[in-house]
Parts: C-alpha cells; sequence; structure tokens
C-alpha cells in the first residue's frame, strides 16, 4: 500500500515539476518565472452591436448585447430598468422584462420587479469579443430529438 501511495506521490510531484521548452513551470501563470509579475492579459472588448442572440437551450436567460459598464444596479436605482421597464418599453424600443421577473417566490404578481430578479447581472450578462478557448459541440436538446426523427424515416 506504502508502494501505491508512494508511486503516486512521485507522479504528483514530477507532473508539477514539468518544464516547458523554456526552462520556466507549466501552470496558471502561463510561462512567466514565480518570482516576476506576469503581465495580465488586455480586458476583450465588450460586444455593443444590440443585435438579439439565440439561445441555446429551453429557460436560458438572454445575454446583454451591450455595454453595461458603469450602469448602477444597487439597492436604490436599477439602471437597466430605465429602457426595459414596463413604462419605458415603448419609446426605448428595448425588449421588455418577462413577467416572471414581477412575480414573488409565492407565485403572486407585483407591480415592481421582485428583488428576487432586481439584480440582472445575476442571470443576464454581457459578452466579449474574444475566441472561445475551446470548439463548442454543444447540441441542443430539441435538434437532437429532430436528428433522431428524420434519421428514422
Amino acid at each position: 500500500m506504502r508502494k501505491i501511495f508512494a508511486t503516486l506521490f512521485s507522479c504528483l510531484i514530477l507532473s508539477a515539476t514539468a518544464q516547458v521548452g523554456d526552462g520556466h513551470p507549466r501552470g496558471l501563470r502561463g510561462a512567466s518565472p514565480l518570482d516576476k509579475e506576469a503581465a495580465p492579459a488586455l480586458m476583450p472588448k465588450m460586444i455593443n452591436d444590440d443585435i438579439r442572440r439565440g439561445r441555446a437551450f429551453a429557460m436560458q436567460p438572454p445575454v446583454i448585447p451591450h455595454q453595461i459598464e458603469n450602469y448602477q444596479v444597487d439597492r436604490n436605482f436599477n439602471k437597466c430598468m430605465t429602457c426595459h421597464g414596463r413604462d419605458r418599453v415603448p419609446e426605448s424600443q428595448a425588449p421588455m422584462v418577462s413577467v416572471t421577473h414581477f412575480m414573488d417566490r409565492d407565485g403572486n404578481f407585483r407591480a415592481e420587479i421582485s428583488p428576487r430578479r432586481y439584480f440582472c447581472t445575476q442571470c443576464h450578462v454581457p459578452q466579449m469579443d474574444v475566441k472561445p478557448p475551446v470548439e463548442n459541440t454543444f447540441i441542443d436538446a430539441e435538434k437532437t430529438v429532430a436528428v433522431k426523427k428524420s434519421a428514422k424515416k
């Protein structure tokens, strides 16, 4: 049993100290030496085209198609509601928040946004102009069912 643990431990140590071609350890820091501060990556640009994006799965919250930097969303004020609020939609032409945002946890409809749905970015996120780190191979369940049905014909 001790030999197994010793072997596993030595494999762990060897993998942790694996060197890349330039002699620096591999890790989340990249090729930066441990005694030097790495230059941070540039912040990606936020997509600001106001084009509605498709949703990848049922009940996915829509993404935010515009920049929201410096938007005030706190207990005193919600900047999002200046365009997406029920009374502001006709002039802003922005989509109105869903009626589910006006329901409390007991299923009762309120005149104001429910406190549990007040902080928009806990579900809705802005999009950044970045290359995906890995290829996305996700297939929506509805498309999978449609493909299976057409294959049976």
